[in-house]
């Protein structure tokens, strides 16, 4: 009896609470309900949540975000002490709604991964904060790993299979211990960036302390895959430290932080010749490295536009910002370098015809991006970056193939 005479005062409620935000009618049926209009979660003051407390094995969520009401719903496993977001009706001025419609339809804070369906809740802000979840990361780290392992590989032979398991390896943890560094350095100015401000360390899901422990375990794994090399590249290989220790500091320092995120990322162009042959051969892998730098200024200064309202708020710089309106121009510039780098480094390295073939469609993919990105649409510039991986898997291609044909 009580249970039934609490649900019928809450669906009373709920229409009561909707009615001035929407003319047609909306009724929910759940177990028990709780209406709240609190800052809590993330929340904007004058969004309602409705929030229910399962008896059953699996809640339903579901968002609506006006105007166009884009509709997505989720299961998640609860148990029947936990309260679970069953459902938002956004009432954010026209503005912030076109700014929720270019991230995808859905706020950041309503976004789901596999890390929420798979990992255990302890685990979750520890994967997040090694953007598990956000893979691009770990592809642009490796590809250049995997150029310069292919491209060391005997003529008409494919290259070290197991080397390249290992560099994938240590790709993902070097890139998650960057990730982690960052967010503890940066955690002051991540709160006040809109697409940062849920990080792990920011938010407060994590401690610092908790932070420097998962960097250290991170490490430690990586010291593990580095330990498998010859004696020149472990040196090589633990150099690079300093670089990634160092960088989130230079977008307090320069206007070219991008820059110096290319000397860090495409430090496997170096390392993957060197763990092949043990040691450096400077025509074939200068080249390579600075073409990956070259490449790195491309998409990581697309990237960094969708910050540079956020930057100029919270005074850190970035390639955007001193490009301007002239971003195009300087990208492009740093297109022509990166192919023309690898071009000099394939004709170093008396590489086959093949590869210059997939360095035209690659050079294509390049201009594709500079050409048709948008820089004031955040939605468009996100999916350009995301696109890299495709011109780092076309340019391995034209090297497995130009190699084996050499």
């Amino acid at each position: 009896m009580a249970s039934f005479i609490l649900s019928h005062a809450a669906r009373n409620t709920t229409r009561k609470l909707l009615n001035p935000f929407l003319s047609s009618s909306f009724s929910l049926f759940c177990n028990r309900v709780i209406i709240s209009s609190s800052c809590s979660a993330g929340l904007k003051p004058t969004d309602i949540v409705i929030r229910t407390a399962s008896l059953n094995k699996f809640t339903q969520s579901y968002y609506w975000v006006p105007p166009n009401f884009e509709f997505s719903r989720e299961i998640h496993k609860s148990d029947s002490s936990n309260l679970r977001f069953v459902g938002g009706i956004s009432t954010l001025s026209s503005s912030k709604n076109k700014d929720n419609q270019e991230n995808g339809g859905l706020s950041k804070e309503r976004e789901t991964s596999w890390i929420n369906l798979y990992l255990p809740r302890h685990a979750q802000p520890y994967a997040r904060l090694a953007r598990l979840d956000k893979p691009i990361g770990t592809w642009l780290l490796a590809w250049p790993c995997m150029w310069s392992i292919s491209l060391a590989a005997s003529p008409g032979h494919l290259p070290d299979f197991k080397m390249m398991v290992l560099f994938g390896c240590g790709a993902l943890l070097l890139r998650g211990a960057g990730c982690t560094v960052n967010d503890l350095l940066d955690r002051d100015i991540d709160t006040k960036v809109e697409r940062t401000k849920l990080r792990p360390v920011a938010s407060g899901l994590l401690s610092p302390f908790q932070g420097l422990s998962f960097l250290g375990f991170q490490l430690l794994l990586g010291l593990g895959i580095l330990l498998q090399l010859n004696n020149y590249s472990r040196i090589l290989g633990a150099s690079s430290l300093f670089l990634v220790f160092s960088y989130p500091l230079m977008k307090r320092l320069t206007f070219w932080p991008q820059a110096y995120l290319g000397l860090t990322f495409n430090w496997g162009a170096l390392l993957g010749w060197s763990a092949i042959k043990g040691s450096l051969d400077p025509a074939v892998v200068l080249p390579l490295y600075m073409s990956g730098v070259f490449w790195t200024l491309v998409y990581d200064t697309i990237y960094a536009h969708q910050d540079k309202e956020d930057d100029l708020k919270v005074g850190v710089k970035s390639t955007a910002l001193r490009f301007g309106d002239s971003t195009k121009e300087w990208i492009t510039g740093f297109g022509i370098a990166c192919i023309g780098s690898l071009a000099l480094s394939g004709v170093n390295a008396n590489i086959g015809w093949p590869f210059y073939a997939f360095l035209t469609a690659g050079s294509g993919h390049l201009a594709w991006q500079i050409w048709t990105v948008d820089l004031s649409c955040r939605s468009d510039c996100n999916k350009k970056f995301v696109s890299n991986k495709w011109f780092g898997a076309i340019i391995f291609s034209g090297i497995l193939l130009g190699r084996y044909w050499s």
